[in-house]
């Protein structure tokens, strides 16, 4: 029986100060198949190396992200279709990561403006936008590296709407914040470019 290589592709994610809402990285494959078309990051898993190690590897060559600005990284889902891969077996590790302020190449799409990628990549968004918006206000290592150390509440309703492609109720929202570990609201309001009123800020205790 053939046996299937494995790839790791990441669904590398932007939320800079200035940006509205969540970002998704991309760029234009160099190589065949699908010489010049738009794609995640990704690579093939060397031999040995850890799958954390090899996304981190992916971000930084395939969208010039500096290794100093990837930040957190985290496993998502594997895909298993045989026929993903043109050149043969491929077996796809779906990866996330957080990325902070940079100056790259890479384009940045919302996840509702995805263009058509190679491969199933759109396929791997789509899920991978399923499983963020579990893991945001639940997973701590993901929802510090996407919030921040602190952030005023209309900060976390954008990351809300851009994962659950929803606005979501306030009260809920100020609910789910408050129960999570470690975070609290501060005294402090903050006006944002968004609404233009001063909003309440969240911090984690460990925010200096």
């Amino acid at each position: 029986m053939e046996q299937s290589v494995v790839s790791v592709d990441v669904v590398t994610l932007r939320f800079w100060p200035d940006d509205p809402g969540v970002t998704v990285g991309v760029a234009a494959r160099e190589h065949e198949p699908f010489t010049g078309e738009l794609a995640l990051p990704g690579v093939l898993l060397g031999r040995g190396e850890r799958l954390v190690l090899a996304a981190r590897r992916a971000v930084n060559t395939k969208l010039g992200v500096p290794e100093a600005a990837i930040g957190a990284v985290g496993q998502l889902v594997t895909f298993d279709e045989p026929n993903r891969d043109p050149r043969g077996p491929t077996l796809s590790i779906a990866m996330w990561a957080v990325v902070g302020i940079h100056e790259g190449p890479a384009r940045w799409v919302s996840f509702d403006d995805v263009p058509p990628l190679a491969f199933d990549h759109n396929r791997i968004v789509e899920a991978a936008r399923g499983h963020l918006s579990r893991l945001l206000w639940k997973d701590l290592p993901f929802t510090k590296a996407l919030a921040g150390a602190e952030f005023p509440a209309t900060r976390a309703v954008d990351i809300s709407t851009a994962l659950l492609g929803a606005r979501p109720d306030p009260a809920n929202l100020n609910r789910t914040l408050a129960a999570i570990p470690g975070l609290e609201r501060t005294t402090e309001r903050r006006r944002t470019k968004a609404t233009g009123r001063p909003a309440a800020v969240w911090a984690f205790e460990s925010a200096e």
